[in-house]
């Protein structure tokens, strides 16, 4: 999709889109749109009884007067109070009616966003970006019967054109890596196994992005027995993939993220139950934010030097799988009784946690995982749950997740949940009982991190299946990429 930004003219002609105050007050642009077509919008808006609350919309079809093909009007509510994520959602939902009328093409009259009291540009710009995360659509593999339906070409009228574009390029950059990790959650595990995953990371390379990818042959010498213990009942070998921006000061510690990247999961001689299997392909959508995430920083060219590294396994079983009962020994040295081989997302951490600590030393690391069922039962859909050994990073990721829309909610962590992972044979065991799984699953990576500040971040509720909305109807929800890229701009880049 191509977007650009132009001076308040109305054009002559087109799908013309007009921002409506509550009340159905028409000013600046919408009252002169009205002149022109000889009063034909506040016939319609009475007739409709548009008001212009938040999110209505109103379609009118080829108005007698003023050339346009149709006029579509979406109320803002009172636009001297609309927040900068209200108006992102508002860009959503333009997008959406657009797409529902087939309408390719627009002229969007962002003039009324001048009063909600942002920065010069910024409205506009977060139209833009409202309308580059709404479409999106994954279609890859239909041959026939749904017609793919996406925007082509946006004008958006704007005062301050210089500063909307300066703005949208870098939410453009995080659209993009938000579809990437839409685009990856969505595939099907015959296409997406752990080499191809690799692949597809290592093209990033183009974007500034230094990519490394270990195989098992490094990561056994490097000693990954947990991560390696939950591959070795696939065909598919196992990777991580480390991923690197320098955008910051030379030498300067790193910021990490960490993701899971089980591409499916049967859950091993553990084995899942049929019903619902088939969702077990974004296993891996917290490797996928993390891609993501990673693309981009590197295409809005942040000033920070970051780390995403990904382990990627495939759980599956065959007579070489994992046993319950078997034990492991994990890069830490640390050994880990397997009694479960369902819960192996952690055994992937174990290592790729331990891993980006020992090597990059960093200011923090963030994991993100599609991690437990419990994490569901506590929370639903609507928060990530978040776990972490430091107050400040969890008060930034909560406030990034307010201001985005992907919200996360603290979870305990505490010596008493620990004691439920200590094992007999082994310094201790992967799951911990059928009460606090969530929590457990957590106290179990800290025993990772080796007192680096750290945030876990359980994603099984929001990476996949997640409640739509109007920046996103896709059941891969490249959710995380906005959060993290707000935590970073907001505190961390020089």
């Amino acid at each position: 999709m191509k977007i650009k930004f132009s001076a308040p003219n109305l054009p002559a002609s087109g799908v013309l889109v007009l921002l409506v105050a509550e009340g159905a007050k028409l000013s600046g642009l919408g009252a002169v749109a009205d002149e022109r077509t000889g009063g034909s919008i506040k016939r319609a808006m009475k007739t409709a009884n548009f008001e212009g609350k938040r999110d209505q919309i109103l379609d009118i079809l080829a108005p007698a007067k003023g050339g346009f093909e149709r006029i579509l009007l979406a109320g803002t509510g009172n636009p001297s109070q609309i927040s900068p994520r209200e108006t992102e959602l508002l860009g959503g939902t333009i997008a959406g009616s657009l797409l529902s009328l087939k309408a390719t093409e627009a002229t969007i009259a962002t003039d009324i966003l001048a009063q909600s009291g942002m920065k010069p540009g910024e409205g506009a710009a977060l139209i833009a970006s409202g309308l580059r995360l709404r479409n999106y659509s994954f279609m890859k593999y239909k041959t026939r019967g749904q017609e793919k339906r996406e925007l082509r070409n946006i004008n958006i009228l704007a005062d301050e054109i210089a500063s909307a574009r300066k703005l949208e390029a870098g939410f453009a950059a995080i659209a993009e890596g938000v579809h990437l990790a839409r685009d990856l959650v969505n595939e099907p595990a015959n296409i997406l196994h752990p080499e191809t995953f690799a692949d597809r990371a290592k093209a990033l390379g183009p974007s500034g992005l230094k990519i490394e990818v270990l195989t098992p042959a490094q990561m056994k010498k490097l000693g990954m027995g947990a991560l390696l213990g939950v591959a070795q009942g696939s065909p598919f070998e196992a990777r991580m993939v480390v991923m690197q921006w320098n955008g910051g000061k030379k030498g300067e510690a790193p910021v990490a993220f960490v993701g899971k990247g089980v591409t499916f999961d049967t859950g091993g001689v553990s084995i899942k139950p049929a019903a619902g299997m088939e969702d077990m392909k974004g296993d891996m959508g917290g490797a996928a934010c993390v891609t993501g995430l990673m693309l981009a920083l590197a295409r809005r060219k942040a000033k920070v030097n970051a780390v995403g590294i990904i382990g990627i396994v495939e759980n599956a079983v065959d007579g070489n799988a994992q046993r319950p009962g078997d034990i492991v020994t994990s890069m830490s040295g640390q050994t880990i009784a397997v009694l479960n081989t369902d819960a192996e997302g952690r055994l992937v951490l174990a290592d790729a946690l331990w891993y980006t600590q020992d090597r990059f030393k960093p200011k923090f690391m963030v994991n993100l995982a599609t991690l437990t069922g419990a994490i569901l039962v506590a929370l639903g859909k609507e928060h990530a749950g978040l776990f972490s050994n430091n107050d400040e990073l969890s008060a930034r990721l909560s406030a990034a997740g307010l201001a985005t829309g992907e919200k996360v909610w603290r979870m305990p962590l505490a010596p008493e949940y620990d004691k439920l992972i200590d094992s007999d044979i082994a310094d201790m065991k992967n799951i911990g009982g059928r009460n606090a799984g969530s929590i457990t699953a957590a106290q179990f990576l800290q025993r990772f991190v080796n007192n680096v500040p750290w945030a876990h971040l359980d994603v099984a509720g929001t990476a996949m299946d997640a409640p739509r909305n109007a920046i996103n109807q896709s059941w891969g929800s490249g959710w995380g990429v906005r959060l993290l890229d707000r935590l970073v701009a907001d505190h961390y880049e020089g």
